[in-house]
């Protein structure tokens, strides 16, 4: 069993993901993992999912419903290995599964942690680049984070991750007006961080 490695605080992860392509034991095991109680092994399978899913993906597919489970999970790690794994996982997603489940991923934007709301902005953009049909939809949801139950110096944390994720589409956006509306507000944000991102992102434009 590969538990003992993978309770280690430090373990090749590179390795462990190259082993799991040619061991459907192993492979299975890391799926299972997610569900450990022992932080240190969900966390380091979490770490060679994620891996496989950015350089293999179409060797996860086929799990899809697996992970997209755990949306609901009560556990805030698990929603955010989901999320992570599944915005990689659009890169191959021949069969809509994505499409089908658009609100239910969008809506944990009022997810009771505003970190959960982080990565759900953060993923977007790789999401929008994968799904160019839903980039409208996707920048209507990033732009509506006001809506939700956070408070305003979270959302603020929030907007930042979500300007990066407009970075990574916005040459091929439609709604490139409503963007640079969006970042430009965001020059006066509380959150030193966001302030910053929005004033690269502006400079970035100007260039």
């Amino acid at each position: 069993m590969m538990s003992d490695d993978l309770s280690k605080k430090v373990i090749n992860i590179k390795r462990v993901a190259e082993k799991a392509l040619h061991d459907k034991d192993l492979l299975a095991e890391l799926l299972e993992n997610l569900r450990s109680k022992k932080e240190i092994i969900r966390y380091n399978s979490h770490k060679v999912l994620f891996l496989l899913s950015q350089e293999h993906p179409e060797i996860l597919y086929p799990r899809w419903d697996y992970f997209a489970q755990f949306l609901e999970s009560d556990n805030t790690y698990h929603k955010l290995s989901a999320i992570e794994i599944l915005a990689n996982l659009t890169k191959v997603d021949t069969n809509d599964k994505f499409e089908k489940m658009f609100n239910r991923f969008y809506n944990l934007f009022n997810d009771k942690s505003f970190i959960t709301a982080a990565y759900l902005a953060g993923a977007s953009g790789k999401i929008a680049k994968t799904k160019p049909k839903l980039q409208t939809k996707i920048t209507n949801r990033l732009l509506s984070i006001d809506k939700t139950h956070h408070d305003p110096e979270r959302v603020d944390l929030v907007k930042g991750s979500a300007i990066e994720s407009f970075k990574e589409y916005f040459e091929e956006s439609k709604d490139k007006k409503k963007i640079i509306e969006f970042v430009k507000k965001q020059l006066k944000s509380k959150s030193p961080k966001t302030k910053k991102i929005a004033k690269e992102f502006i400079e970035q434009l100007n260039n």
